[in-house]
């Protein structure tokens, strides 16, 4: 998810503090199946069935990113051991963020109860049980089909990347750099957008900006290559070769974490008047990461974006603040870590106005370990923010709050990592072990390391604690 400090941000310059210090408390109890009481002397799969069709089948079935299917009873048996050890471990359903820090949104969890459930039904043998009494699985795979677009009015524009792309069967990720370009009647307002996979069986996440081009700046916006390998080329030769500059050299506006994906997570819908952006008559989506997840057989892939317009400008727009690597707020020490090394890094922010938060966005490389955030008021309260005590570069998302929160003017938004540089670290992408280093701005390879935080705001009214965050139909 990297961002480019040449493209010009929609961000104000703030003002950073020292004296940050807190931290979540307690530790996982991973690996640990809950102890719970009152379940069942015999758990069945008529008991489980409806814990895997909520919080399973969106991935694991037909045609997903999920490698097995978790339809069937006989698919769920045949798995029933990994099924345990996912589940048990909390490796799965994937939610990184620790809900006993902060809460969220379509939070991908399960409960202690959930978990002792489907943990005594494997070690009973996964008996059926009398599952007469379930609804038909049909009808929870048709609502999936239907996916975020469920109760939308259709789409006013769709965007379509601009070929096909053909992905080898030689069973290896790939992480590609494209844009989608688009030509309106006019300018005008954006309420929703929305990334649609072509191919959601290797789509594994794709992390998006929206580029605008002021009126006259660029005559062709579909020239250029359509798909660039971002582990094989530097970032401004990519962009380069996509040809995202203006007619005169010069770089166009970005509005950065515009619109990202991964599977069974639906994007951010505010409340009306809340959010929404202007959308210049000329531009393109840049998906400066899309993830295609390995295969055993050539397949191919065209992906779109469904945009949803207003014919109002929003009341209140969002605005963002960027911390880290090529943000706004410096890495505290610089980002070098030698080989053979664990090392703990720090950035910091104070905001100058009263801010209503909506959805946060923390982003580290294959290095990471854990990741916390959090603000401190002027009187000394800390705010929570996200904490994510075990770091996975493939498990990146978006958070939203389940309501605006609130940060006062004069806090500090303070974030803290711990980068792990070596061979213990099974996501080190060398061994042995090399020294990383933050990106200049030039070179950004996933090989790099990187600390970022995003955050996704409005300006702060009075009342705005009360606002839910819950999803709404453009």
């Amino acid at each position: 998810m990297e961002r480019s400090v040449f493209l010009l941000l929609p961000l104000a310059v703030v003002v950073m503090l020292a004296g940050c210090r807190a931290g979540p408390g307690g530790e996982d109890q991973r690996h640990q199946v809950p102890r719970v009481d009152g379940l069942p002397d015999t758990v069945t799969f008529a008991d489980v069935a409806p814990i895997i069709r909520a919080h399973c089948i969106g991935c694991h079935r037909q045609g997903q990113i999920a490698p097995f299917p978790l339809v069937s009873y006989d698919q769920v048996r045949r798995k029933a051991k990994t099924v345990r050890k996912m589940v048990v471990g909390r490796w799965m359903p994937p939610w990184p963020a620790d809900t006993a820090y902060s809460r969220f949104l379509g939070e991908r969890t399960l409960s202690a109860r959930q978990i002792a459930l489907l943990a005594k039904w494997v070690d009973q043998g996964s008996p059926v049980g009398d599952t007469t009494r379930l609804p038909p699985v049909a009808g929870d795979l048709a609502r999936l089909m239907q996916g975020v677009h469920a109760g939308r009015r259709p789409p006013d524009k769709v965007v379509w990347l601009p070929d096909t792309f053909h992905i080898p069967g030689d069973n290896r990720d790939r992480f590609i750099i494209t844009k989608a370009p688009f030509e309106l009647q006019r300018d005008t307002f954006l309420a929703a957008v929305e990334f649609v996979p072509g191919n959601r069986r290797h789509v594994h996440h794709m992390n998006g900006a929206m580029i605008s081009y002021a009126e006259g700046a660029k005559a062709d916006v579909f020239d250029g290559f359509a798909y660039i390998d971002a582990d094989s080329n530097k970032s401004l030769d990519a962009y380069a070769d996509l040809k995202l500059q203006n007619d005169d050299g010069s770089w166009p506006l970005l509005t950065p974490n515009m619109v990202n994906y991964l599977p069974g997570l639906s994007p951010p819908l505010y409340p009306p008047g809340i959010g929404g952006y202007r959308i210049a008559r000329k531009g393109a989506f840049l998906l400066n990461t899309m993830h295609y997840g390995p295969g055993m057989r050539d397949t191919i892939d065209r992906s779109r974006f469904n945009l949803w317009f207003s014919p109002v400008a929003p009341e209140r727009p969002i605005k963002e603040l960027f911390l880290g690597t090529l943000g706004s707020s410096p890495v505290e020490p610089p980002l070098v870590i030698p080989p053979d090394t664990v090392m703990s890094f720090r950035t910091r922010m104070r905001i100058p106005a009263d801010i209503s938060v909506l959805t946060i966005n923390p982003h580290l490389h294959l290095l990471g370990k854990s990741f916390l955030a959090y603000a401190v008021t002027p009187l000394h309260d800390t705010i929570p923010l996200i904490h994510i005590p075990d770091w996975d570069f493939r498990w990146q998302f978006a958070y939203t709050f389940p309501r605006m929160l609130h940060i006062p003017a004069g806090s500090v938004i303070c974030v803290e990592v711990v980068m792990d540089n070596t061979r213990d670290n099974p996501n080190n992408p060398f061994d042995p072990p090399r020294l990383a280093v933050a990106p200049d701005g030039r070179n950004m390879r996933t090989t790099d390391e990187m600390l970022q935080f995003f955050v996704n705001y409005v300006d702060y009214r009075p009342g705005d604690e009360e606002i839910s965050l819950e999803p709404r139909k453009p």
